[in-house]
């Protein structure tokens, strides 16, 4: 069922004055949305500039037809979410451990060290650096090769990019043809298997979709900036050869796995960015990856 929300409002601006609305509706998304996200689609909504203070009042949900047959259709500017969420335990990669998250200091503990009224919570996080969606740089294959400190933030986001579907069914190897005929040149390419689907299950770690090695050769000559997947491995991991990520990392070109959510994409016109921390000395770390339409 689709929902709208019926509201008064006050909306100041900081150049001076205001307006009031009252039984104002608007389509949402679903119906548990926040205030903030309200006043921001209201003012999204009747395009105003200057705005300061914005006050929802009786607000009420109400289950009926949206009015806007482009509701679900993401605008030019939203933040698309790639990236898996990461839990106590949650585990990624076949044979590497589940990531320990717990209370470095609890809001209990910290009670004692502020003033009454006053906590807060600092987490302890264990974990292998190849956890959720993570990206790849050169120093994860090459020892020579640059680590996540040296690597450049501008090659890892607001990337140019493309979503490639890649049909998986008759057999897990994602050849140079799916490539071919596209325009791939200094863009992140970003692989839709579907595979994502088996997140956090058994199946995720079976068969899974991967790149041939003539798909990185020809990836990698045609000169891409970035390369994704939304699989376990980028690469066949039946036996112990690393084809692509020895061909893209050597070249480096950066490459993330464990997206998901490149269903809810565009095949182009969108920004990509995928940016871990400045950590010196290691060459994979879970990062946020997103799209940005454009």
């Amino acid at each position: 069922m689709s929902h709208r929300v019926q509201f008064d409002f006050e909306i100041d601006f900081t150049n001076g004055g205001s307006i009031q609305g009252q039984d104002f509706r608007l389509d949402i998304a679903h119906a548990d949305i926040a205030e903030r996200e309200l006043a921001d689609l209201l003012v999204a909504d009747l395009r105003l500039l200057m705005v300061g203070a914005v006050r929802i009042r009786n607000r009420r949900i109400i289950a009926e037809a949206h009015k806007r047959a482009t509701i679900d259709t993401p605008r030019a500017g939203t933040y698309v979410d790639l990236s898996h969420t990461i839990d106590n335990g949650t585990l990624t990669h076949r044979g590497l451990p589940g990531p320990l998250i717990c209370d470095y200091l609890s809001r209990e503990a910290s009670r004692e060290r502020y003033a009454p009224g006053t906590e807060f919570q600092i987490a302890k996080i264990e974990m292998v650096v190849n956890t959720g969606t993570y990206i790849d740089c050169p120093f994860h294959r090459y020892a020579d090769g640059k680590d996540l400190a040296q690597t450049a933030i501008a090659a890892c986001a607001d990337l140019d990019a493309i979503v490639v579907r890649a049909d998986t069914r008759a057999s897990p190897a994602i050849g140079v043809e799916v490539f071919r005929d596209r325009e791939v040149r200094g863009r992140a390419v970003l692989v839709h298997t579907g595979w994502a689907r088996h997140w956090n299950t058994p199946e995720y770690f079976g068969e899974h979709p991967f790149m041939t090695e003539e798909a990185a050769l020809y990836l990698r000559d045609c000169g891409v900036k970035l390369v994704g997947i939304d699989s376990m491995n980028i690469d066949d991991t039946r036996g112990g050869a690393r084809p692509v990520h020895s061909l893209l990392l050597g070249a480096e070109i950066l490459i993330v796995e464990h997206l998901c959510a490149l269903h809810a994409l565009p095949d182009e016109g969108f920004a990509f960015s995928a940016v871990p921390p400045k950590f010196r000395g290691v060459g994979t770390f879970p990062v946020r990856a997103m799209a940005r339409l454009r």
